[in-house]
């Protein structure tokens, strides 16, 4: 079968670490061309090392997604490095989930989280979007949540930030039609990537699960002392995906021909216990 990662040169946010660098990765390790960037400087350039030393393509620069002048650098290094941008994954995001009574507490991670999930989301479809238009074609790739399908007690401006996500992607799709096709990936929960370390109220995980929360609680529980019984993705009670599943499920949308668009993808462990 045709493979329609080699050769294509990828941009990625958020790259120091999680999804972002395993789909770096990934891509190079496929003969893509990788771009990656971060806040983290030394992360980073760490995973740009990782695929050199593989063998693969890549390089890295420090930057901020908040800041569009910085991802305007991204995708211009990958344009100079390059010879263009055939897809920018917009991974970077933090998930600082509490309930409204925590606001003195939460009220600069959410203010974060609307800089980082959305102004950094639109910032990167931003960067891409001219140089994409130019060439003729290009593919968008947004991390959202299923934190985003629905609101939920303790995820409120975490799932609105995901919502957004949602819309900024679709409205992109309908306008750039035959020029830009975009996908927009969902992830349910994914404990090894990190991300609930941003969370405020770990109690705020209730709105997700619902009345699963005595068993996803077990299942927490077991996972934090090492017992496996429940995290083999071989088995159907499969309970918690790993990291390297979300990133395949990247690399499956971008590995399409330039005329086949993946719009949505949900990847689910299949016991999970999320409800929506």
């Amino acid at each position: 079968m045709t493979d329609h990662i080699a050769g294509k040169t990828i941009v990625i946010t958020g790259a120091g670490g999680g999804f972002g660098r395993l789909v770096a990765q990934k891509a190079a390790a496929r003969g893509a061309r990788v771009t990656c960037g971060d806040i983290d400087a030394a992360a980073v350039r760490e995973t740009a090392d990782l695929i050199v030393s593989a063998g693969g393509q890549a390089q890295a620069l420090t930057a901020d997604v908040t800041r569009l002048e910085d991802l305007v650098a991204l995708v211009g290094a990958s344009v100079e490095a390059f010879g263009g941008v055939d897809v920018m994954v917009n991974n970077a995001g933090i998930m600082p989930l509490a309930f409204f009574s925590d606001h003195a507490a939460a009220h600069a991670a959410w203010t974060r989280c609307i800089d980082i999930n959305i102004k950094g989301v639109l910032n990167g479809m931003v960067a891409a979007y001219d140089p994409m238009v130019a060439a003729g074609r290009g593919q968008i790739v947004n991390i959202s949540s299923i934190y985003g399908n629905f609101p939920v007690v303790g995820a409120a401006v975490y799932g609105a930030s995901k919502a957004a996500v949602n819309f900024l992607s679709e409205s992109l799709r309908m306008e750039a039609r035959g020029k830009i096709k975009v996908t927009t990936v969902k992830p349910t929960g994914v404990p090894a990537t990190g991300l609930a370390g941003a969370i405020v109220n770990p109690a705020a995980v209730v709105g997700i699960v619902g009345h699963n929360m005595p068993d996803f609680m077990q299942a927490m529980g077991e996972m934090r002392e090492g017992n496996a019984a429940r995290l083999d993705p071989t088995e159907i009670d499969y309970v918690a995906l790993a990291p390297e599943h979300i990133a395949d499920a990247v690399l499956h949308a971008i590995d399409q021909p330039w005329g086949v668009s993946i719009g949505d993808i949900t990847v689910r462990a299949a016991g999970d216990h999320y409800v929506l």
